[in-house]
């Protein structure tokens, strides 16, 4: 839900950006900048001004996505276990309380490929539910 809004709202801040532009270069006679410069050179222009509103956007993304968490987990328990860094990176989410959904959004994926990942460290934990995946997590010192 807030990747398709950060993607609309992204969108509108594009076109807008390329909207004053336009009029920008129509208030500044642009009949009188074909005759000087090339049209290379207005490639140029419109070229850097999509690159950095991708490295906005892209910094801006990064920023929304990277939000810490206060579990931190434990490599070698992972490599014991055998766990995927998407594995952990579930489980952790597991632990902060999040549904399956909500994780699901998260890391901008599908709820069947969530509750997939999740059956497959249930298997590697040897457990049937999400609480005693957790209770083991913590006992093995893998989530602290």
């Amino acid at each position: 839900m807030n990747y398709i809004y950060f993607v609309r709202k992204t969108t509108f801040a594009c076109g807008f950006c390329l909207a004053v532009f336009i009029v920008l270069l129509k208030y500044l006679e642009y009949s009188y900048f074909i005759k000087h410069f090339s049209i290379e050179f207005y490639i140029g222009i419109i070229a850097l001004a999509f690159l950095i509103v991708g490295i906005w956007t892209g910094v801006k993304r990064m920023r929304a996505s990277s939000t810490q968490s206060k579990y931190q987990w434990s490599v070698k328990a992972m490599k014991n276990l055998d766990l995927t860094m998407r594995e952990m990176e579930i489980l952790i989410a597991m632990a902060e309380g999040l549904s399956n959904k909500q994780i699901a959004e998260k890391l901008h994926l599908i709820e069947h490929t969530i509750k997939t990942y999740a059956s497959n460290l249930y298997s590697k934990l040897n457990v049937n539910r999400r609480t005693q995946a957790l209770k083991i997590a913590k006992e093995l010192k893998m989530i602290e």
